[in-house]
């Protein structure tokens, strides 16, 4: 059993607020306040400060947060796993960046699922130091990522290599060309992801390593949804820097072009990641296999 001071901790770091938290978990505010006192007691820490009437994890405040959400984690996924192998069935959660979720992995997963009764698949969709944590804190079983993580404990396979490639119209006289030079480039309305997007950053460190910075590029728009931004992109409203993979279905289609870019060559891996305790090695395999069926498929 959880011991019920974690979750009031919880509650308190999501709302902000020991009154709301006090709201959320049907208890009286004092009582919060105890709870939270009961535990900086007992570890001789602080783990909250005031600035102002917000509060704020301190550092070792965080390293708590940091295990009561793994502990909690552990311990609904113990319940879920016991559950689930008492009804025969299997149930994963699988964190996914806002780039897999507009190539081929979602569709991988919704296949494989189809193909196998009695498999439900959870998807996340979120930043990848966000799904990192995720993954350390045993809220995720799997996380496919670009780029890969260092941390004792977690394992990465290998899915496939990705590029990222300016996209534009079919409309654009750029469309016509094999390739895109940077001063070309610079000419065009340039619509990016935000600045917490792995794409945009790898577009970044580029232009950096070849001593250019990005506000030397006419960026008209940032937008955190990729749907949107090729939506904008076929309507002619500007151009973008994209995974490739981000692109399978309107490439197949015929509905956008991508060009490498002169001098850029932005390669990076696209990665599985999971604990050295992940027991369900058959569901990576199956992930590999259908993963290849479906990029062969937009391939051809």
């Amino acid at each position: 059993m959880i011991d019920i001071r974690l979750y009031t901790l919880l509650e308190v770091v999501k709302l902000k607020s020991y009154t709301r938290a006090a709201e959320n978990l049907s208890l009286t505010q004092p009582a919060v306040t105890q709870h939270i006192k009961q535990l900086e007691k007992e570890l001789g820490i602080k783990i909250f400060y005031r600035v102002g009437k917000e509060i704020k994890p301190t550092n070792e405040g965080n390293i708590v947060i940091q295990y009561a959400r793994r502990n909690i984690a552990l311990y609904e996924r113990m319940k879920r796993n016991i559950l689930d192998e008492q009804r025969h069935v299997r149930r994963f959660t699988v964190g996914i960046t806002h780039t897999a979720e507009s190539n081929a992995v979602a569709e991988v997963l919704g296949r494989y699922s189809s193909k196998n009764p009695g498999t439900t698949i959870t998807i996340i969709t979120d930043s990848i130091k966000n799904l990192y944590n995720m993954l350390q804190n045993y809220e995720i079983d799997l996380a496919v990522v670009e780029g890969k993580i260092q941390a004792p404990g977690i394992n990465s396979l290998l899915l496939d290599t990705d590029s990222i490639m300016l996209v534009v119209s079919n409309n654009n006289p750029l469309a016509k060309k094999s390739m895109v030079t940077i001063n070309e480039l610079k000419k065009q309305p340039l619509i990016l992801r935000r600045p917490s997007s792995g794409t945009r950053n790898l577009f970044t460190a580029h232009l950096e390593s070849n001593n250019m910075l990005l506000d030397d590029f006419n960026v008209i728009l940032e937008v955190d949804n990729i749907a949107t931004i090729k939506d904008l992109i076929r309507r002619d409203i500007g151009v973008s820097v994209l995974a490739r993979s981000a692109c399978l279905d309107e490439l197949k289609k015929g509905k956008l072009t991508v060009l490498p870019i002169e001098n850029l060559s932005m390669i990076r891996e696209i990665n599985i990641l999971y604990h050295d305790d992940f027991k369900h090695m058959d569901i990576l395999d199956s992930i590999m296999m259908e993963y290849k069926k479906v990029v062969k498929f937009y391939a051809s």
